[in-house]
């Protein structure tokens, strides 16, 4: 079966609808009155997004339609508990959520044994994070979720590294404008901090020549360590736009000082 055409439930995803950010804001007007109907055509004009991420996970000879199905339900989800006051942008939310959904799916059919009791500390981990990230709005620590669960860090730790799949740094993980989003964009840059290369490059000048906006991120990202998402939430932009000036202005700060 082609991944550019799936069947699901007799809909074919390849003449999914494609909803403008107009339409987009109306709907959301209408779900938070409780319409059941703009939900509905939501969820519909989002399965693009569900079928892009669902081609992630062609190799793991799992039935693509029940991959698929599970990224709706994750798409479900995020839809439910998305909060548009916060100000980030729909599909910066959902992309996490559907993925992992995904993962879990994969995780509880994989052929690799993982005891019944590492596999219930890891997902109650898991909960929790979610939990405490929701009531906090930032992302806690593994020793805050180890004390919110009675465990220690090491337990904590050693559950999730049981039910995790390897990944490679560079596997894409979505795709917006353009612009690909891999793993490692999503990881903290913990040994590029301002004592480290920021100093040596002297890079004070190249910073004051890019905008604000530009400027900031770079700061956020090599200063403070954030990782693309944590940016995207903070300055109310998609982690592809956070991707995309963060390259333009480390491209700018290279050409300046190249020509010095």
């Amino acid at each position: 079966m082609s991944l550019y055409k799936v069947e699901i439930c007799g809909v074919n995803t390849a003449k999914l609808p494609l909803l403008s950010e107009k339409e987009k804001e109306e709907l959301w007007d209408k779900i938070d009155k409780g319409d059941k109907e703009a939900r509905e055509k939501f969820i519909r004009g989002n399965l693009r997004l569900v079928l892009s991420i669902t081609k992630r996970f062609s190799g793991n000879n799992e039935n693509i339609d029940d991959l698929f199905q599970i990224g709706c339900i994750g798409l479900i989800k995020a839809i439910d508990n998305f909060d548009r006051s916060v100000g980030v942008k729909f599909s910066t939310y959902a992309v996490p959520m559907i993925m992992g959904e995904i993962r879990r799916f994969l995780r509880d059919n994989n052929s690799i044994r993982v005891s019944r009791s590492l596999r219930d500390i890891a997902y109650k981990a898991l909960y929790t994070k979610e939990m405490m990230t929701k009531t906090t709005q930032k992302e806690p620590t593994v020793a805050e979720i180890a004390e919110e669960i009675g465990l220690s860090k090491e337990e904590v730790v050693y559950a999730l590294d049981a039910i995790q799949s390897p990944v490679s740094l560079y596997e894409p993980v979505y795709s917006e404008g353009g612009d690909t989003l891999y793993v490692m964009d999503q990881i903290s840059d913990k040994n590029n901090r301002e004592e480290n290369w920021v100093e040596k490059l002297a890079l004070k000048d190249a910073l004051k020549r890019l905008g604000e906006r530009e400027r900031n991120i770079i700061e956020m990202r090599f200063f403070r360590g954030s990782t693309q998402m944590e940016v995207a939430n903070e300055i109310g932009i998609s982690q592809a736009q956070v991707s995309r000036l963060e390259k333009n202005a480390l491209k700018s700060m290279k050409n300046y000082l190249t020509q010095k």
